[in-house]
């Protein structure tokens, strides 16, 4: 539930992070126009570990001052690496007590560091049950007021499956690595992953896949009609960087002069 302005104040005045982190840059590529439509911003710790060894210090207690960290740290990198399409930020649900509130520490990071607001996708990410659809729904259409584009991540694995597309009216949906993972062999998958994309398109809603690591998943998730594309195969996180797109078939539309 939406906790109340004094709990709220709490939690954004609370002591700073006992850990520290930065931000990966992965992109996210349109292959029908050979162009880059967004970065993500994945956490890594300061000395280039993974994204475990930072959610490891995160709990109930610091979810909030880290939510509103990774902002910032994204979009102040962002704008320093000038990064000319739309940033992918994730944020979770259970960190956005009132978004009206919440938001203003990406508005002023936005505004400090100089980065168009128009080029910010947030991604919701929820790794527990969702029991408050309705706060979920605020969050989203709040964001979607002030124009920010929105997502659903990791579709089709947890709790991210059909409730959350039906109560959740968001523009984008990125299906989960584990859809992706071997679907050029797995009839299975590419029937879900090819219902799913018609479900979605007819929602007006666009697919993203990521964790794409061969050319035969990307091929196999053309032919289903995904539109956008993220993993190893394309490029691996940069850090602290822009990584460049492969140089692997399937490519060739980055490479051309």
């Amino acid at each position: 539930m939406t906790a109340s302005p004094t709990q709220c104040e709490a939690c954004r005045d609370a002591q700073p992070l006992t850990f520290e982190f930065t931000m990966a840059f992965q992109p996210i590529i349109q292959l029908s126009t050979g162009s880059i439509y967004a970065y993500e911003a994945l956490a890594r710790g300061i000395d280039g570990s993974g994204a475990g060894s930072v959610f490891q210090h995160v709990n109930a207690d610091n979810q909030y001052k880290f939510d509103q960290t990774c902002r910032i740290k994204a979009v102040k990198l962002a704008a320093e690496l000038g990064i000319p399409c739309y940033l992918s930020i994730n944020f979770m649900p259970n960190a956005v007590y009132e978004p009206e509130r919440c938001i203003r520490t990406t508005l002023k990071a936005a505004n400090d560091y100089h980065f168009p607001l128009d080029q910010i996708l947030f991604e919701f990410t929820e790794g527990e049950e969702v029991l408050d659809y309705g706060h979920i729904q605020r969050i989203i259409r709040y964001y979607r007021s002030q124009g920010f584009l929105t997502a659903i991540d990791d579709f089709g694995a947890g709790y991210s499956g059909l409730t959350a597309l039906a109560n959740i009216d968001t523009h984008m949906v990125k299906l989960d690595m584990a859809l992706v993972r071997n679907i050029d062999t797995d009839v299975t998958k590419q029937a879900i992953v090819r219902h799913s994309v018609a479900m979605c398109h007819e929602l007006h809603r666009q697919i993203i896949a990521e964790g794409v690591e061969t050319e035969a998943e990307l091929q196999c998730l053309v032919g289903l009609g995904v539109d956008f594309f993220q993993g190893y195969y394309i490029a691996k996180p940069g850090f602290e960087c822009l990584p460049e797109i492969n140089q692997a078939p399937g490519l060739d539309a980055f490479h051309r002069q």
